[in-house]
């Protein structure tokens, strides 16, 4: 079946970066990786922007997968313990995870370099961004949205850098975990006095 091909397709696209970069990534190396023609490919993604762009979708999806999985495994859990175990569902020691960290870090780093990956790159931050700012939001429900989103970009920021600590060796995985709960602590002590503060017309 087609999706099954775009699938394995992607799949291997993750693997052959994680490996060697985004600067590695050849179609013929692709091809082999996951078992296909290169007119394969290019029937399915046009060129290796296009392969690129949709290597991003598919590692978001995967990621909003497996950041939400925990929903309902252990029993109801609070508004604080869903935005927690969701940002700590990204730092977790499994091949799957550790992959799409690093080719989530090798997309952005490329963006500096490669400008048709910055508006796809944009709009899965944005995305990401806006998902935090809802989990935030139903923790401290009378914070204003402006200062939700912000507390979810730094949140977000802070997560991208400690993943690249994290997988470049620099951090123990039990260190960068604590590091995170401390932020998310820390914001929404922020947000309940920010929820507080009078409004100024």
């Amino acid at each position: 079946m087609a999706t099954d091909r775009r699938r394995a397709i992607l799949e291997a696209a993750a693997r052959v970066i994680a490996r060697h970069g985004v600067r590695g990534l050849r179609m013929e190396e692709l091809a082999t990786e996951a078992g296909v023609s290169t007119a394969l490919i290019y029937y399915h993604f046009k060129d290796r922007a296009g392969t690129l762009r949709h290597t991003l979708e598919f590692i978001s999806d995967r990621a909003d997968r497996y950041t939400s999985e925990g929903d309902g495994a252990g029993g109801p859990v609070d508004a604080l313990q869903e935005l927690e175990q969701s940002l700590l569902l990204e730092f977790q020691d499994v091949p799957e995870v550790r992959e799409n960290s690093t080719v989530w870090g090798e997309l952005r780093a490329s963006a500096v370099f490669e400008p048709e990956l910055r508006g796809d790159l944009a709009r899965a931050t944005l995305a990401w961004i806006h998902d935090v700012a809802d989990l935030l939001g139903c923790v401290r429900p009378t914070a204003p949205a402006p200062v939700l989103t912000a507390s979810a970009e730094r949140l977000t920021g802070l997560l991208e850098g400690l993943s690249t600590r994290w997988l470049s060796g620099a951090l123990p995985l039990p260190h960068v975990r604590e590091l995170v709960r401390e932020a998310v602590s820390i914001e929404i002590e922020r947000l309940g006095e920010r929820a507080t503060e009078p409004i100024h017309h």
